[in-house]
């Protein structure tokens, strides 16, 4: 038994490992260049191979003229070594994570299972109440093609394909010649990678984007949720606890996945009623094509025979009723494979399996209706394993097929469907204007006339609109959209449609319309949910009313006893980042999960929070435990959805020793907050009053800041915004309806160039005022928040966040993009502001962390140096490019369209070396 380390030791092995673990990134980072240059040798590029192996001299001026190379090459060769260090910083972090585990135990990894058990044993729970709560657990990542992945997916792939073989090279049992086979193939692909462009020539298409996430869904996420569901069972046994209890699939937390890709049509025009209706029949194709893989592996893996085993009279019985019931297919099924009764049975379950998945719907019990019968069906067949007592069979063969079905059904993901309360109105004015009401005017009603229309309307069936009537193009959308899901669930069920989300939802009507377009193609009476999604800072503030009035509704209190008593409710970090900047997007956003919380209590309801977070700080990225970590006690009901947007989809999932890390902090961290809520602790008292002070005040400056007059000229020029919405990433517009406003513009794009240009602006500008106002106007609820930047997790984890964005901005950067302004008194004026407040917020937050940065971050700052120089370069050129392109886009079609392919080609680079756009 290993010997119990102190928290010193673990303190000094944690050190020890992290500095073993920078050494690591250097000797590979090393390794994988010589790869690279040994590559570009082989293929007469000696002027980027020379620069590979150069790019740390101290004064790399002119590269291309030093090198002889074209620009295309050196941002090439740039963009590569980025990738490249990522690579092998993702390789590092699971060898980080690995020597850990073994010299200090699994519980010293942040956000693991062991971690929370121990957290459980400290605060008293015994093993039956943990048993009790995992199973209330129910975690949803819903995966998005928001536009911030810059690398096409052929590269995604290639990196995949690169990482396995650096992962591979790690074990020390290959011959010298099996050793040089991994290395031809790590240059092979190098080569690859060389002779690929990485930038994207046209918009994908929202079929690419669904074939993209169908990857996840169909060879990532099954295997990431096998070995995260072996991790909990060895933690559970580590624990001394009753092994038999992880031997029920029933007695694990819920993981199901939901997409928006074919679903979300919030200003997105070529997502159709058509896409949808495709979408979600590639979800069930999927679906069942993977489950039919895994029962045919399951029968040929139950082979005993009637000789050497006791066969269950009750199997026996119900293998001999399903091959009548099925007739001669199930003759031929049970005549294959004689003596073998559990297998003759699986092959009965597995002719019933195809003819779902053929739409062969005759009699009843030939065919599954929905995926809890086949779940019912494995469940007599465990029960039957469980009595001849062949557990290990159950529990090793069995159980990851009914954790497939449990978690995945015959419908792999629920598909959200979305849309913007503005265009749901003019779709209702079109439906009025068409049914020839004489008041039709809709969109120029106020809230209490809405309101009013809506819930007298809803007390009849009438439909406004005959079908295949032409109404208008909102209308139009939103029908077609509406009886795509009527026909899908008629067909197949509801468990493939996910929630009916209305972004921008400012009051109840928005929300009560979505009833109306129910009504009008016969989903009334089906266990849909309504959602609102609340995203600007007022939003945030309306949204506690909002709420209450929806679920005082009538109609709601008819639609909710369909559905499980859960609640689910939107929350955007996006709109209220860019609106009222980081501080008081997170606070108001916390403040609104307490107050919603309190509402739904009051209505005898839980509340299911869908967090829609982004992949950047600005957007509400982060590691899962912290962000778990951070929310308000008592507002986990154990369910928990959260979008999982773009690039952050592969950094987290593309390899399968990361995609089951990830799953695990999430599972083990909702678990964790599960168990607060079920059984709660006495709860600490928090400065509420000091953070929301500093909230108001960051809010202020910031607005200040945006709202100035010549704000949207200046941002237009020292950032490459007009680059950004050129670029091929994704195939949404980066504007809702095109105006060129900063209401209008997406927060992706927004974010996105303020992180190309080094500013990070949007992640801690206000923070530095609002602190240091506070010291002088309220000191002693300045020295609260002071006393518990390191207690308060929500704090805490909001400061570093701040921080991480302070250290990444770059202010010799900041005012190389501010000289693309031309009029020098404007730029002089928000340069001095945001380098002041730069300064400024550097400082207090450092002050409030207490300690050196230098000690605290030193893997962030290991890893900012490790790019500086090559990104310099780019950021340089990128620069001078926009100079050049601005000065002819509008005069030189041909020119400029070179220039801007090159741009784009830089903005994918930057992107690699600060590893993420939006």
């Amino acid at each position: 038994m290993k010997k119990e380390l102190s928290e010193l030791e673990i303190a000094q092995a944690k050190q020890q490992i992290e500095t073993e673990g920078l050494q690591k990134i250097s000797k590979d980072l090393a390794s994988v260049s010589v790869y690279l240059k040994e590559v570009l040798k082989d293929l007469k590029e000696d002027a980027v191979a020379k620069l590979i192996s150069s790019i740390n001299d101290d004064n790399p001026e002119d590269i291309t003229q030093k090198y002889n190379m074209s620009e295309e090459k050196l941002v090439q060769g740039l963009s590569i070594l980025f990738q490249l260090m990522n690579l092998v910083e993702e390789n590092a972090a699971v060898q980080f994570r690995r020597k850990l585990e073994n010299r200090v135990g699994a519980a010293s990894i942040r956000g693991s299972w062991a971690e929370t058990f121990t957290k459980w044993q400290k605060q008293g729970l015994d093993e039956s109440q943990i048993a009790a709560l995992l199973p209330k657990v129910h975690i949803m990542p819903v995966l998005t093609a928001h536009p911030t992945e810059a690398k096409r997916t052929s590269i995604l792939e290639l990196h995949r394909e690169l990482y396995l073989l650096l992962v591979k090279k790690e074990n020390a049992i290959w011959s010298e010649t099996e050793r040089q086979v991994i290395n031809e193939t790590i240059r092979a692909l190098l080569e690859r990678w060389w002779r690929s462009g990485e930038v994207y020539l046209e918009k994908p298409d929202v079929s690419s984007e669904r074939n993209s996430v169908l990857h996840y869904f169909t060879r990532v996420f099954p295997e990431a949720l096998m070995l995260s569901d072996k991790r909990l069972k060895y933690t559970w046994k580590s624990f001394g606890f009753n092994r038999k209890t992880m031997r029920d699939p029933d007695n694990y937390p819920t993981l199901s996945f939901g997409s928006w890709v074919g679903g979300d049509r919030d200003g997105h025009p070529y997502v159709t009623a058509d896409v949808t209706r495709r979408t979600l029949m590639e979800h069930r194709f999927a679906a069942l094509n993977l489950l039919s893989a895994q029962m045919t592996q399951l029968a040929a893996e139950m082979s005993f025979s009637d000789y050497r085993n006791p066969i269950p009279e009750e199997l026996l019985g119900r293998i001999s009723q399903m091959k009548n019931i099925l007739g001669a297919e199930g003759e031929a099924a049970v005549s294959r494979n004689n003596h073998e009764p559990w297998r003759q049975y699986l092959n009965l379950l597995n002719v019933k399996l195809e003819n779902t998945r053929n739409d062969k719907f005759g009699l009843e019990g030939t065919w599954y209706a929905s995926a809890s019968q086949l779940q019912d069906d494995l469940r007599f067949l465990r029960n039957s394993l469980t009595e001849i007592g062949a557990h290990k069979i159950a529990e090793t063969f069995l159980f990851p097929v009914e954790r497939q079905v449990k978690c995945f059904g015959f419908h792999l993901a629920r598909l959200d469907i979305r849309q913007n309360s503005a265009f749901h109105d003019k779709a209702l004015e079109q439906m009025l204007k068409s049914a020839s009401c004489a008041d039709y005017e809709y969109t120029k009603w106020d809230e209490e006339k809405k309101v009013r229309f809506l819930t007298e309307e809803l007390k009849s069936n009438r439909p406004f609109v005959v079908p295949d009537t032409v109404v208008g193009p909102e209308a139009d959308q939103v029908l077609a959209c509406y009886r795509a899901i009527k026909e899908h669930i008629t067909r197949y069920g509801h468990e493939g449609i996910g929630s009916l989300i209305v972004s921008m939802t400012r009051g109840l009507s928005d929300l009560l319309i979505v009833y109306l377009f129910m009504r009008e193609v016969g989903l009334k009476g089906l266990p849909l949910q309504v959602v609102p999604l609340f995203e600007t800072i007022e939003d945030l503030h309306n949204s506690p009313g909002i709420l209450d009035s929806f679920l005082s509704h009538p109609v709601t209190k008819v639609q909710r006893a369909l559905l499980p008593p859960v609640q689910e409710v939107m929350l955007g970090y996006s709109d209220s980042n860019k609106d009222g900047g980081i501080v008081a997007s997170r606070w108001n956003i916390h403040q609104a999960e307490i107050s919603l919380t309190k509402v739904a209590r009051e209505h005898g309801i839980y509340l299911r929070y869908f967090h829609g977070i982004g992949g950047t700080i600005s957007r509400g990225g982060g590691k899962y435990h912290r962000f778990l970590d951070s929310m308000p006690l008592g507002t986990f009901s154990g369910e928990i959805k959260l979008t999982v947007q773009g690039e952050a989809i592969a950094q987290q999932f593309a390899n399968l020793v990361n995609a089951t890390y990830n799953l695990e902090m999430l599972l083990s961290g909702a678990a964790l907050q599960t168990g607060y809520q079920m059984y709660p602790y006495k709860e600490r008292q928090y400065p509420f009053e000091a953070l929301d002070y500093l909230a108001n005040l960051s809010l202020s400056h910031y607005q200040e800041l945006i709202k100035h007059p010549e704000f949207i000229k200046f941002y237009s020029q020292c950032t490459p915004i007009d680059v950004v919405e050129q670029s091929r990433i994704g195939s949404r517009p980066s504007r809702r309806t095109g105006q060129r406003t900063l209401a209008d513009l997406r927060a992706i794009p927004w974010v996105f160039s303020w992180k190309q240009s080094r500013f990070n602006l949007t992640a801690w500008y206000g923070v530095g005022n609002g602190l240091r106002t506070m010291q002088k106007e309220a000191p002693e609820l300045y020295q609260q928040l002071k006393e518990h930047a390191q207690k308060w997790p929500f704090l805490r984890y909001t400061l570093i966040h701040i921080e991480t964005n302070l250290l990444n901005a770059d202010v010799g950067l900041m005012t190389d993009y501010a000289g693309l302004v031309v009029d020098e008194a404007l730029r002089d004026e928000f340069l001095k502001k945001i380098l002041s407040e730069h300064t400024e917020s550097v400082n207090q937050v450092a002050a409030l962390l207490g300690d050196h940065t230098e000690s605290r971050r030193v893997s962030l700052l290991e890893n900012i140096n490790r790019r500086r120089k090559p990104l310099l370069t780019l950021h340089q050129m990128q620069v001078s490019k926009l100079q050049e392109w601005r000065a002819v886009k509008d005069s030189d079609a041909v020119m400029a369209e070179s220039l801007l392919n090159k741009l784009l080609m830089i903005t994918t680079a930057i992107s690699g070396g600060v590893k993420n756009t939006g």
